[in-house]
């Protein structure tokens, strides 16, 4: 499947990107058709969850996996993303010699300087 374009749909207060288009090309980018191919799974949700689920795709114009492909993308995002942090974090730590204990005097400084600098402003 190869995304033609994408449109932005706003629909009162709510905005978000969607798929349009979905083109089932069948001998073009033979190599994009494999890497994109989907598969289905089945996923338990308690009644109650699912009936939020459906409110906020139907609010959406959306279907229910469309919302739940989104979400499962932004939560593997911010996954990544928190990663990212913790790794610098690990590495300016480790560049540094930091240790966990470190980390109050570390702060008490850094909001002295941050005071400090705000005093020399005005």
């Amino acid at each position: 499947m190869v995304a033609i374009f994408l449109e932005q749909i706003t629909t009162r207060a709510l905005t978000h990107t969607m798929f349009v288009y979905m083109l089932n090309a069948n001998n073009l980018f033979k190599g994009d058709r494999m890497k994109n191919q989907t598969s289905t799974v089945n996923i338990s949700f308690n009644k109650e969850l699912l009936e939020q689920i459906d409110r906020v795709a139907q609010r959406e114009c959306r279907s229910r996996s469309e919302l739940l492909r989104e979400a499962a993308r932004l939560y593997l995002e911010r996954k990544d993303r928190w990663e990212k942090i913790f790794t610098y974090g690990e590495t300016r730590a480790a560049e540094q010699n930091l240790h966990e204990d470190d980390v109050p005097a570390e702060v008490k400084q850094n909001r002295q300087e941050k005071r400090d600098r705000a005093e020399d402003r005005s």
